[in-house]
């Protein structure tokens, strides 16, 4: 999935350079979205504080009339949200629609249904290209993987992974601004997981400073909104994020947030992995121009994207994660060596905002994710849609480190411009030091004795 950052022209105001407050330009749509409003009752997190929260006094004039009128609009659309979610679940299961590759009992089958699909014109030609060379490419990674039953692992991941695609393409899903992962009646996250899975080398993946886990969790019982300030790789991150946690903290794996990008919602051979995801959909600055007659609404749906998320962090015991880089990471081009993208200063800022002034305490903590070789993206950004899938198996690793408080760094800045940078490159320097470490381990084959004071390296599916 490709995860960007939100767009920064147009989410913050500062208003005053000696004494900043911040507001928000949240200008009122005519359109109803199809959601069901946000909640949160997890049955293994029981909230430890019910004391009710306010607002920061900072926003107030800036967003109660917004948010008053959010939270009005949010209660008219219960209803007819929650009909529309079953009626795209309806849709998904219609008995029309061809089970050509829940069919298949052997490669030959899968591959001559995509054919028999695009003969038929159910299947446009593109499409069914990057359907078998997905295949293809899935085929080689699992059985370079060694594990014993591959072949029928291979047939059923990518017989459920074919069908799912090609019942978007007959009925395409729509997502809404803020998406919440379908588990049914069709399950899009453990199918998600199931299909990365296979790919993951655990022996020689690695978790850091696991005991932040249990941390931002206790923080999440709390109330509190947890804020993830990553790198980014891989389409497959979110999965590969679950995966290394799914033992241990099955709660974060299973509502973490993501902030997505326009392209893993509309690439046919993305959407149906994207459907099994927590998302706030985005569209990235770096697309942001590719079709210039589209720009304008480009941002009116940011806008409404940013209205879903302050109206989610409101309500406390969020944990929602972001790339500020806008993009997956990339190769030096001299070099060949894979380091973490840039972080954009105004996004992390952007983000800080809005989790600090949303009433809820809220808490940024600087992660680093190695996962490159699962899925690499195109050496070069793209505009086109369809990017060919290139998958191999592969060790991963997943990296948390202390929260960092921008209050501490703002106090001994002349400026808040020049808090914002130290802020985002304090963060920068933090993933990337993370990174190294995990580079060490797997890349380096040095495993857990790659560990240093700051990064405890662990497996705790072990």
């Amino acid at each position: 999935m490709t995860l960007s950052a939100f767009p920064s022209t147009f989410l913050f105001r500062i208003q005053s350079p000696s004494t900043p407050r911040v507001s928000i330009s949240l200008p009122s749509l005519s359109s109803k979205l199809c959601l069901v409003p946000p909640s949160f009752s997890p049955p293994s997190l029981a909230l430890k504080s019910s004391a009710r929260r306010s607002i920061c006094p900072c926003l107030l004039s800036s967003l109660n009339a917004n948010v008053a009128h959010l939270l009005k609009e949010e209660k008219e659309v219960v209803a007819s949200a929650s009909g529309c979610e079953k009626e795209e679940e309806k849709k998904m299961e219609q008995p029309s629609h061809s089970r050509t590759f829940l069919h298949a009992r052997t490669e030959q089958d899968l591959l001559s249904g995509i054919r028999k699909e695009a003969e038929a014109g159910r299947l446009p030609s593109n499409v069914a290209a990057g359907m078998e060379e997905l295949y293809q490419n899935y085929r080689n990674a699992v059985i370079q993987s060694g594990t014993p039953n591959a072949e029928e692992i291979i047939l059923s991941n990518m017989a459920v992974a074919l069908d799912r695609i090609s019942l978007d393409v007959e009925d395409p899903f729509v997502f809404s601004h803020y998406h919440r992962a379908l588990r049914e009646p069709f399950d899009y996250y453990n199918f998600g997981q199931n299909y990365i899975r296979p790919l993951v080398d655990f022996r020689n993946s690695y978790v850091g400073n696991i005991s932040l886990f249990h941390e931002v969790e206790e923080k999440l019982q709390q109330g509190h909104n947890i804020v993830l300030m990553s790198n980014h790789q891989t389409e497959a991150d979110p999965a590969i994020i679950a995966l290394l946690l799914e033992k241990t903290k099955p709660y974060i794996a299973e509502n973490l947030i993501y902030i997505a990008g326009d392209r893993v919602i509309t690439d046919p051979l993305c959407k149906p992995f994207s459907m099994g995801r927590n998302l706030i959909c985005v569209y990235s600055k770096k697309h942001m121009n590719d079709v210039p007659e589209l720009t304008e609404m480009k941002k009116r749906a940011n806008i409404r994207s940013l209205k879903e998320m302050a109206i989610l962090l409101r309500g406390g015991s969020r944990i929602v994660w972001i790339a500020p880089s806008g993009g997956r990471d990339r190769p030096d081009h001299l070099t060949g060596e894979w380091y973490p993208a840039p972080f954009d200063a105004s996004s992390v800022d952007n983000m800080r905002r809005l989790a600090e002034h949303s009433g809820a305490p809220g808490h940024i903590y600087p992660l680093a994710l190695l996962c490159h070789d699962i899925m690499p993206p195109p050496l070069q950004v793209q505009k086109e849609i369809g990017e060919k899938r290139v998958i191999s198996f592969h060790g991963v690793g997943l990296s948390i480190a202390p929260g960092i408080s921008f209050s501490e760094i703002a106090g001994s800045c002349e400026n808040p411009e020049e808090a914002k940078n130290i802020y985002s490159q304090l963060l920068y320097d933090s993933v990337t030091a993370q990174y190294n470490v995990l580079k060490s381990a797997i890349n380096g084959k040095r495993g857990l004795e790659a560990s240093i004071p700051t990064v405890s390296l662990s497996q705790p599916w072990n």
